[in-house]
């Protein structure tokens, strides 16, 4: 199938961060997608991403579900619920509940629709944080059944497992982490894929106990204390940056995927 749309909605996993293009903004998972489905579309394939870093699900509701229904989109993707599940209170239950009507909504317009398990991250962050994950993959896999979505399982890929698939902070996809996200999105929806962005990299020699420990110190100092503070200071890293593709277009500037 050739979709003439693709919008993307979420957080800083769908905008792209530490995936960076020559010039410092951010290409990611779904820039990489775009630029493979407009491959078999041709140049009216239209392409946006309202994803900005650091929104909860309350807020992508608010903020991307209207202007994305405006466009009428052939295809839409949405994962959320990453932010919401690093906060001190949460109800993961009320969060799919809050999904399960933008799919709704979504589908009822039309369009197809991209969901996500997530990638399990209990070797990097808290168990708190895997826990509550748990209720979120398992809701978007029974949202994805329900409405008849295509569901990406990540967290069944053990070579998230690896930590080149992750940037420094722990938390966000890496380039590499970036194209395998890719390349099981458009397996999802049969279209071809580079095979290099699928390869497994090696298993790591093991960490020296001392070593391992000190890089989990370096962690927290670097990454998590700041995310802390600005959280308790009320802040977030997603002020003052918008969406980098707010309105359907062309798309160009993407590495595109090469079968």
């Amino acid at each position: 199938m050739a979709w003439r749309s693709f919008v993307a909605m979420g957080d800083s996993f769908t905008e792209g961060l530490n995936d960076a293009y020559p010039n410092g903004t951010f290409r990611g998972w779904a820039d990489l997608v775009a630029a493979r489905l407009a491959v078999d579309s041709g140049p009216n394939f239209g392409y946006a991403n309202l994803a900005v870093r650091g929104k909860v699900i309350r807020q992508i509701v608010d903020e991307q579900l209207e202007p994305t229904l405006a466009m009428r989109p052939d295809l839409v993707s949405i994962a959320a619920g990453g932010n919401d599940a690093l906060r001190v209170r949460v109800d993961p239950h009320a969060l799919v509940r809050e999904l399960d009507g933008v799919v709704r909504r979504l589908r009822a317009s039309g369009a197809e629709v991209v969901l996500f398990r997530f990638a399990d991250v209990t070797g990097n962050l808290p168990a708190i944080i895997g826990r509550r994950a748990t209720v979120l993959n398992d809701g978007a896999s029974m949202i994805a059944k329900r409405y008849g979505g295509y569901l990406i399982d990540l967290f069944a890929d053990t070579a998230f497992a690896h930590r080149q698939m992750w940037a420094a902070d722990r938390l966000h996809l890496s380039p590499a982490g970036h194209r395998r996200v890719a390349g099981h999105v458009l397996h999802a929806l049969g279209v071809g894929v580079a095979e290099d962005w699928m390869l497994v990299p090696p298993t790591p020699e093991p960490t020296p106990w001392l070593l391992a420990r000190g890089a989990d110190l370096r962690w927290a100092r670097e990454h998590l204390a700041p995310w802390v503070g600005r959280h308790l200071l009320g802040q977030s890293s997603r002020e003052l940056v918008t969406a980098k593709r707010p309105e359907l277009a062309p798309m160009a500037g993407a590495e595109p995927c090469r079968e």
